[in-house]
């Protein structure tokens, strides 16, 4: 039977996926190196093809006899029948004195003699999740599973956070953006006095102070756990890119500050505090008073040095429209930008129709979904692009 070289190839890749679903793990490196192995050996030999898979695609000791099962039935499904069945029944390798992990293998733990008897743990499958990750950061927060929920939250450590820039008072050599005469003159004595070059210097840039306030209310009870994620990671990071002024607060009934909670390095441990910090989980809704608490109290220590604020709430409110949008004006005067992040836009049709939010959308400067891990990454994206002044 003649096989071309594309057609092996392919035959290869289709091998490894059927590997895979009979439940042995094969990375896309393995699959390459089989590739590769097959160059260096005679294809027509059938006890030199099998070991070279065998020897390239399987790291677990107990798998040797799906492997032997999936390698008969895909090649003779193909029709290579040059493969005899006695190769793949081959007496199996005493076990080693020595269980410990080889370099590179898959899921290999030490284990006892009576250990071995049991049967494997079963192991995941990580070569192909890509499209499970795209599909897993457009689902909504509120229709994960738990499984679902536990992988968003460990993409969503992973993000890659830029924190916006500001424009000091203070200068630095070199930019664009004025002149500097005084070390132009002093480089103009080595030159007898002539201005040869042109000094020129710019404004220091520094991160943004960020204040979040999150509605931890009824309404919002399916996204707040892990929105208080989001601020945990976001808190974490932008400290560590030296942000000093991360401010984090929830608010329901009353206003609750959980900035020095969420700078713990233990999520499960910081959003425990959050839980027994918070005395209002789960309640009733009132924007406007808690706004005037901050504005009251809060405003002046950190929403110096154009701060951003990040307000996310679904907008339902049982408080009075007016106070309100009162507290949301003075709040806007008083921070660079007023960014409302809304869990319900993102749902097709949604109409931002509440007192609440018809009260505060004339001084909201960005109205953004949250809905999802999509939506989070968009807002990581234009927090980086706003303009430093």
């Amino acid at each position: 039977m003649t096989v071309s070289t594309s057609q092996l190839l392919s035959h290869v890749v289709a091998f490894a996926r059927s590997l895979r679903h009979a439940g042995i793990v094969v990375t896309p490196g393995q699959t390459a190196t089989f590739a590769r192995a097959l160059g260096e050996i005679s294809i027509f030999d059938p006890e030199a093809f099998f070991y070279a898979a065998q020897s390239t695609l399987l790291t677990r000791q107990e798998d040797r006899a799906k492997f032997a099962e999936a390698f008969r039935q895909f090649w003779q499904y193909l029709g290579l029948e040059r493969f005899p069945t006695e190769l793949l029944h081959q007496t199996p390798l005493p076990p080693k004195k020595d269980p410990k992990a080889r370099p590179g293998e898959v899921g290999r733990e030490p284990r006892s003699s009576e250990q071995s008897s049991k049967q494997p743990q079963p192991v995941v499958d990580r070569a192909l999740t890509f499209s499970e990750t795209e599909v897993l950061k457009q689902k909504r927060f509120d229709q994960m599973s738990e499984a679902e929920l536990e992988a968003a939250r460990r993409l969503l450590y992973g993000l890659a956070w830029n924190p916006p820039k500001r424009r000091t008072r203070r200068l630095k050599a070199g930019g664009k953006e004025q002149l500097d005469l005084r070390k132009s003159f002093r480089r103009s004595l080595k030159h007898q006095g002539e201005l040869v070059e042109l000094e020129r210097r710019s404004r220091k840039r520094k991160p943004r102070p960020i204040v979040a306030l999150a509605d931890v209310s009824g309404s919002m009870e399916r996204y707040a756990r892990m929105l208080l994620h989001f601020l945990h990671a976001f808190s974490l990071v932008q400290t560590r890119q030296g942000v000093r002024q991360v401010e984090c607060f929830t608010f329901g009934t009353r206003l609750t500050r959980i900035t020095r909670t969420l700078k713990k390095s233990s999520v499960d441990a910081a959003l425990s505090e959050v839980g027994r910090q918070v005395k209002d989980w789960s309640g009733g809704t009132r924007i406007g008073a808690c706004l005037h608490s901050f504005n009251q109290n809060w405003a002046k220590r950190v929403l110096g040095r154009g701060a951003l604020v990040l307000v996310i709430s679904d907008g339902w409110d049982q408080g009075e429209p007016e106070l309100l949008a009162f507290e949301m004006e003075r709040l806007q005067k008083s921070c660079h930008r007023l960014i409302w992040l809304n869990p319900l836009l993102g749902t097709p049709g949604y109409q931002p129709l509440t007192r609440g939010l018809v009260a505060a959308m004339p001084f909201i400067d960005d109205f953004l979904p949250i809905h999802n891990l999509s939506s989070l990454e968009q807002l990581v994206k234009a927090l980086e692009e706003l303009e430093p002044h």
